[in-house]
């Protein structure tokens, strides 16, 4: 039976920074917290599909450590869920995922930059949660100084394949 294995480009919270994210993860979605650190996802499986093409772009980026100011909690997927979301007009987010995608797509989706605090698949969130959560002080921005490459194989932990710095370049 074939093994099915997902890979994503990701900039995880730096540990300092991810105390308040990783306490609300665990409290009210332990599972997810199991199998991922707390994270913004920078590009999806579909999108990287030609590896080698975006680790070359990956090895040749230039830009340096990038910084994401985040808004209030909200809630999303019929209320079941919960996330950290950006505040729009990412312009620097977006570009580098145009850096990396370049010559796989000509123009990317955009991709809003959020961090997911309970995920859909594995928790539910009830109107108490959602209290409790907002009482919660979340940092206002962050900054990722790399982008891992993550895989996942049937559904289990996500491990680091590869970790591209963006600090010091450019």
């Amino acid at each position: 039976m074939a093994n099915l294995i997902r890979r994503q480009l990701t900039l995880f919270v730096e540990q300092e920074d991810a105390t308040t994210i990783e306490k609300v993860r665990q409290m009210f979605n332990p599972k997810q917290s199991e199998l991922i650190k707390s994270h913004v996802t920078l590009c999806r499986e579909d999108e990287i599909e030609n590896l080698e093409a975006v680790i070359f772009n990956l090895s040749n980026l230039e830009t340096t450590a990038i910084e994401i100011e985040f808004g209030k909690v909200t809630r999303f997927d019929n209320g079941k869920g919960v996330l950290l979301p950006a505040i729009p007009d990412n312009v620097k987010f977006q570009a580098l995922r145009k850096q990396i995608l370049t010559g796989l797509f000509d123009n990317p989706r955009l991709q809003e930059p959020h961090i997911t605090l309970m995920h859909p698949r594995n928790s539910t969130c009830t109107d108490e949660i959602y209290k409790e959560i907002c009482n919660f002080d979340f940092p206002n921005s962050l900054t990722f100084k790399k982008i891992d490459l993550i895989e996942q194989v049937n559904g289990g932990q996500w491990t680091t394949l590869q970790t591209f710095p963006l600090a010091g370049r450019g």
